[in-house]
């Protein structure tokens, strides 16, 4: 009888990667929203712009540089430097809405992760986080899990930015609204713009981490006067 090798890892990152992994990463815009209810996003192109926009002004320097500095401390075995970076990328955030997101599904991650794998550097994740040490942050939390499937740091970037930009169009499909063919052909347009950023996360400076343009940062904080409102953040 033929039988065929399963990738494992593959499939463990595709269920965690699914934008339906139950954290409640679909209840948040992060400013996408405010974009929205201004006219700026209302179709799939100015939809792709903001997209486009985030990965480079923003997540880059915050969430990507996250998960290559978390890859780089637990290969040096310097743990500190991980809580260090824990309450860095949570403080930076000037928006409320999403610095209360991120702590919300980072701890939803580590428990969901918990729940799936028995991870020893998450549960003292999880263990500070109920001690008040910690805050939780999804990017940290992913390339704790990442990590430990052994998966390169290179692809857990591209994973993570597939998860993230996935959310977010499902998001943006759901509230202009656009089809879901025009959701799938703007994912498979950011294949390679994954590949580039990937690229350009690994050449970052720490003196890059927490760079963002003004418009991001405060379409994040004015989401929180919105009259009304689909998204958390």
């Amino acid at each position: 009888m033929l039988t065929t090798a399963i990738n494992m890892k593959i499939l463990s990152v595709m269920q965690i990667c699914d934008s339906n992994f139950p954290v409640g990463s679909f209840n948040h815009s992060f400013g996408m929203e405010t974009y929205l209810r201004d006219g700026q996003i209302k179709d799939s192109e100015t939809l792709r712009i903001w997209l486009k926009s985030y990965l480079k002004h923003q997540f880059i320097y915050s969430d990507g540089f996250a998960i290559r500095l978390s890859y780089e401390y637990i290969d040096k075995k310097d743990i500190e430097k991980i809580w260090e970076l824990d309450r860095k990328i949570t403080v930076q955030n000037s928006a409320k809405e999403s610095r209360d997101g991120a702590k919300l599904v980072g701890q939803r991650m580590i428990k969901t992760y918990l729940e799936l794998y028995d991870i020893p550097l998450l549960k003292e994740y999880e263990k500070r986080i109920k001690e008040k040490k910690s805050f939780g942050n999804p990017s940290i939390a992913t390339a704790i899990l990442m990590n430990y499937l052994e998966i390169s740091m290179e692809d857990a970037l591209a994973y993570y930015m597939y998860s993230t930009i996935s959310t977010l169009i499902q998001n943006g499909v759901r509230a202009i609204p656009l089809g879901q063919k025009d959701g799938l052909i703007i994912m498979k347009e950011f294949f390679e713009v994954f590949e580039r950023l990937v690229e350009e996360i690994k050449k970052l400076d720490f003196e890059d981490f927490g760079l963002t343009v003004p418009g991001l940062e405060i379409s994040q904080i004015n989401h929180e006067g919105l009259v009304f409102r689909l998204f958390m953040s």
